[in-house]
């Protein structure tokens, strides 16, 4: 079982202990005979970009493995208004004991990938390659990131284990960033890392390619000095603009000739796709 399988069977096994609780739902046994077959289909109700349907499938087979999942629309596929996206039947008190469970995961899973596929069309016909950060919602990185490339970008750093990023309080702390750079590669952990380091003026970016780095952050720089520092860099090494990234202002940013574009929008400000789950007996 890979990481992101395991982290959404942990997920949903805690978002049904907190849905169902003790008593399990209460509305659906008593309003439903146990022997009640029903069919859930899930529809579109915006367009978007699909993503979570393992998620969606994995709640009722914790649930109810008895209950039969069938997808019309993969993950990473587009969705129109009205589409069926997805149907499951079984024991009608677990189709809707199950209902909003999923579709928390499938509807905020796809809204990522949905924002996710909206900045890459904005940055097409340039180099630019749009990434997460770790803005995510605690405990659901794997699944928030599985989602930005189900929408078509590429994931930053999973965490602060799997590459050095040496940002502005690093560069403070140690005293510049030079001195923050020789400390890390002095580290046992570090040294085997890619090491990216961030600059918050052109004189910082010009030190900084002085010191052997994997990549650059542009800290909030304007258009302008975005342009000014690939003319500096020349290629040597890769660029990511950062700071203040909206879908108004990616393509701007895009067309200065930086490498990488990363947004912490696509993770913490994504709205949900808008889904619903219609029953049929």
């Amino acid at each position: 079982m890979n990481d992101l399988q395991t982290a959404i069977q942990t997920l949903i096994a805690l978002a049904l202990q907190e849905d169902l609780g003790a008593a399990g739902d209460v509305t659906s046994a008593a309003s439903l005979p146990a022997d009640k077959i029903i069919t859930g289909r899930v529809i579109a109700k915006e367009a978007g970009v699909l993503a979570g349907l393992n998620a969606f499938e994995q709640v009722y087979r914790q649930l109810d493995p008895a209950v039969h999942f069938r997808a019309h629309i993969q993950n990473g596929d587009p969705v129109q208004v009205g589409a069926l996206v997805c149907e499951v039947t079984g024991a009608g008190h677990s189709v809707l004991s199950g209902e909003r469970v999923a579709l928390n995961f499938l509807q905020h899973l796809s809204g990522i990938a949905s924002l996710t596929a909206k900045f890459v069309a904005a940055v097409k016909g340039t180099q630019a390659i749009i990434l997460d950060t770790r803005k995510t919602t605690p405990g659901w990185r794997l699944l928030e990131k599985y989602a930005v490339r189900m929408g078509g970008g590429h994931n930053h750093r999973m965490g602060l284990y799997d590459m050095v990023l040496i940002k502005d309080n690093h560069i403070d702390a140690a005293g510049g960033i030079t001195n923050a750079v020789n400390l890390m590669r002095a580290h046992d952990a570090a040294k085997t890392l890619p090491v990216e380091v961030e600059v918050r003026t052109l004189d910082e970016l010009c030190e900084a390619l002085t010191l052997g780095v994997q990549r650059i952050l542009l800290d909030n720089m304007t258009l302008a000095q975005m342009r000014q520092a690939v003319t500096i860099t020349a290629g040597h090494v890769p660029l990511e603009a950062s700071g203040n990234m909206s879908l108004e202002r990616v393509a701007a940013v895009a067309a200065t000739g930086v490498n990488y574009i990363s947004v912490g929008a696509l993770t913490h400000s994504a709205p949900a796709l808008d889904l619903s789950m219609k029953l049929s007996r």
